[in-house]
């Protein structure tokens, strides 16, 4: 038989319908085993959980059958407590399937602590700028007598003498001792 008539046979689109029968099926088959197995169409609602403790957001998850993962602190914000949620992904309200993790980002104890730099025998014109980028605040200015009129010439903070390099939580206030100009 040639390749033509085999083409042209009965026994060729009886063939042919059976595959594509089977195909069909098989596809079918394969959907509906995805739509089972992915629980396509149930979702469950991410809670809101700024500002909520790390015990609290972990039973809220847990309830939603959900997962927490914490991704890190962030920078300290006095708006939220210690150790509460400030940032989380998928944000409040997205519906995600069961068991995915939610990703949090938490509030730490404190500023961070920065290092206080050396203004010393510069000008208050040159050091409030330095203090103020490292966000510092410029607290009480108290004059003494030195001929170096607006040079820095100590520093405080709380009453206690700082020294270049010591450590302090960021937007702490430093006091200034300035020269007064005089002998």
């Amino acid at each position: 038989m040639s390749f033509v008539k085999f083409l042209t046979s009965k026994v060729f689109f009886k063939q042919l319908a059976l595959a594509v029968v089977a195909v069909v099926v098989l596809c079918f088959l394969m959907l509906k085993w995805l739509t089972i197995t992915t629980n396509h169409g149930d979702f469950v609602v991410v809670p809101d959980l700024k500002g909520k403790s790390i015990e609290t957001a972990k039973i809220e998850l847990k309830d939603n059958d959900l997962t927490m993962k914490i991704q890190d602190s962030a920078n300290f914000n006095p708006n939220y407590p210690k150790y509460s949620v400030i940032e989380q992904n998928p944000a409040a309200g997205a519906q995600v399937k069961e068991n995915r993790k939610i990703y949090l980002i938490l509030n730490p104890s404190d500023y961070r602590k920065v290092e206080v730099p050396d203004i010393l025998k510069r000008t208050f014109r040159q050091a409030k700028p330095q203090l103020q980028a490292l966000e510092f605040k410029v607290g009480k200015i108290t004059y003494i007598d030195n001929i170096g009129k607006d040079v820095v010439l100590g520093m405080k903070h709380k009453g206690k003498t700082l020294k270049p390099g010591e450590l302090l939580p960021l937007t702490s206030t430093i006091d200034l001792v300035l020269g007064n100009g005089k002998r």
